[in-house]
């Protein structure tokens, strides 16, 4: 009986200790980024400038501003919330499809990301994205001329931003009803909901919003399954369109192209 009873406390003190760790280190599995400062934004692109994004905690982070040719310019600024791994380098090709179609994008990169400095967390990331809210309006776009673009975490980002700073519209790809969600996916024997820091409720911040919202998503994503995006449609306030992409995963090239930048144009057109 001894030996029993020693047994389960030593199983109670590993598990103890792994939901600790999982407290303390579990950051480090949701942020992923690019810590590498990727440059001026005119060795990129042809109209491209480097901004500063003023946080309200006192970060100054780099982010690049690309206008349109003048021909082609909607008068629509697109803030670009990005998921959680890599930098805005990444980016580049569908922000230059954005471009193309007439759109100033503001491409941000978070606390931590790109060479600025910090570290991300659900609140830094919000008032990053504050930030950079402000930095288009103070470059002269009224809130009826923004739209916000969310990528999978970024979804979350752009949800809250949202809700305090209503803009003419949303555009989530790949997002979740909120990210313990998809922490169950991943990690379904872990008490997730009891040790996650950061929850990015993006439904909660949606469901009765009235900024019309286009949710994109591939039927092939094993990042952010198909249902829970679909789960985020069924709920916004205000669905304009529901695009799924068949047989597309989280990552592939249309997640980052064409079909993605098709959907923001709809938006602002109709």
């Amino acid at each position: 009986m001894n030996t029993v009873i020693k047994a389960a406390g030593v199983v109670v003190l590993i598990v103890a200790a792994l939901l600790v760790l999982g407290w303390v280190f579990q950051r480090s599995l949701v942020f992923l980024p690019d810590k590498t400062d990727p440059g001026s934004a005119l060795a990129r692109f042809d109209y491209g400038q480097d901004v500063t994004l003023s946080t309200a905690d006192g970060l100054e982070l780099n982010a690049w501003l690309i206008s349109p040719e003048a021909t082609v310019d909607r008068e629509i600024g697109l803030l670009y919330a990005p998921g959680n791994g890599g930098n805005r380098a990444g980016r580049v090709g569908i922000a230059q499809l954005l471009v193309d179609e007439g759109f100033t994008v503001l491409l941000m990169d978070y606390r931590g990301y790109g060479g600025n400095p910090g570290s991300p967390s659900e609140e830094g990331l919000a008032d990053d994205a504050v930030a950079a809210f402000d930095a288009l309006v103070n470059r002269g776009f009224e809130a009826e001329n923004i739209i916000y673009f969310g990528e999978s975490i970024g979804t979350g980002v752009v949800a809250r931003l949202q809700d305090s700073h209503p803009p003419a519209g949303v555009v989530l790809r790949s997002p979740f009803p909120d990210f313990a969600a998809v922490a169950g996916e991943h990690y379904p024997y872990l008490p997730v909901q009891l040790l996650l820091r950061d929850r990015f409720e993006t439904v909660e911040y949606l469901q009765d919003s009235q900024v019309p919202t286009t949710v994109v998503y591939g039927s092939a994503d094993n990042i952010v399954p198909a249902d829970l995006s679909a789960a985020v449609a069924t709920e916004a306030g205000n669905l304009h369109e529901e695009l799924v992409l068949q047989d597309v995963g989280h990552n592939d090239a249309p997640m980052f192209g064409q079909p993605v930048v098709d959907a923001a144009v709809r938006l602002v057109s109709e």
